[in-house]
């Protein structure tokens, strides 16, 4: 019998102006998301994602020290505990994008990943972080990751997260399917001009290349009053022959669901031993400074 899983996708434009106060932003998208995974839930999904800085605007399209406002502790503050009694209540797997404080003053964009009966399993930290124009001043906000490339056991699937930027790197895309994920989340806030020539080009290549599932999560829309581009959407699913399941719409509020088969993993791998045929002994190129 297959191992089929539903999976689901949360896009979410942004509901509160970026020039409101923080704490008003963060409450509005909070609870748009809550509802929106409700009615994910509802329809049946069993692992649902959201897009990368979920409870927030895109606000590394300016440095501004308020911003610093939106960090909480994972699994400590309020957001991770109300995620966690959500996904207990629904019975669902989350993977939720936030902004971490370690310690006052040393940030993380962090992906905090719960599972179905509400327990805090652990978190991925962005690993590769851009300071790239216009826009995208990630450096004033975040640290570099520091706790690799996890995998996590969830009741539905071994799941891994890379956020963003990260998809631009396949050696940590190759470390998730290595540590054995067999989904990997990529929660995002990408515009178009910008990168949208490679939004269905490198995730569908890590997904082949390691014999995976991904699961790719863009922000919709505009955010006022930066307006540093448009956040296209269309988030979608893609199997481990790189093929796309499903996509969302480009620039409003969607939830993308794709029943999954986790049985073709083995399939896919079985014919294509990427694994196998490594050679690590020669890559010595890829870790040398």
């Amino acid at each position: 019998m297959s191992r089929i899983v539903r999976g689901g996708l949360i896009q979410a434009t942004l509901c509160e102006p970026a020039t409101s106060p923080v704490e008003k932003i963060k409450q509005a998208m909070i609870d748009k998301h809550v509802a929106m995974i409700e009615q994910a839930a509802a329809g049946g999904a069993q692992i649902v994602c959201l897009q990368e800085l979920f409870y927030g605007p895109y606000f590394c399209a300016e440095q501004q020290t308020k911003w610093y406002s939106l960090v909480e502790r994972i699994p400590e503050g309020p957001t991770t505990r109300l995620l966690c009694d959500l996904a207990k209540r629904l019975g669902i797997v989350l993977v939720a994008s936030m902004y971490e404080e370690e310690i006052t003053g040393l940030y993380y964009n962090t992906a905090a990943v719960i599972d179905a009966d509400g327990s805090y399993l652990g978190k991925f930290r962005k690993m590769h972080i851009p300071q790239v124009q216009p826009g995208f001043w990630e450096k004033y906000y975040f640290r570099p990751g520091n706790l690799g490339y996890p995998v996590f056991d969830t009741k539905f699937a071994r799941v891994g997260v890379y956020i963003c930027y990260d998809r631009h790197f396949p050696e940590g895309a190759r470390c998730l399917g290595l540590n054995g994920a067999e989904i990997v989340f990529n929660p995002s806030a990408t515009v178009a001009g910008l990168s949208e020539y490679l939004w269905k080009l490198e995730q569908p290549a890590h997904a082949a290349a390691n014999g995976y599932f991904v699961g790719a999560i863009n922000r919709p829309g505009w955010e006022e009053p930066w307006r540093i581009g448009e956040f296209y959407g269309q988030s979608y699913f893609c199997d481990p022959r790189g093929k796309l399941l499903c996509e969302g719409s480009r620039n409003t509020d969607d939830i993308v669901t794709a029943d999954l088969d986790f049985d073709l993993i083995r399939e896919v791998r079985n014919t294509w031993q990427f694994f196998r045929d490594r050679r690590p002994e020669t890559y010595g190129a890829i870790t040398a400074p």
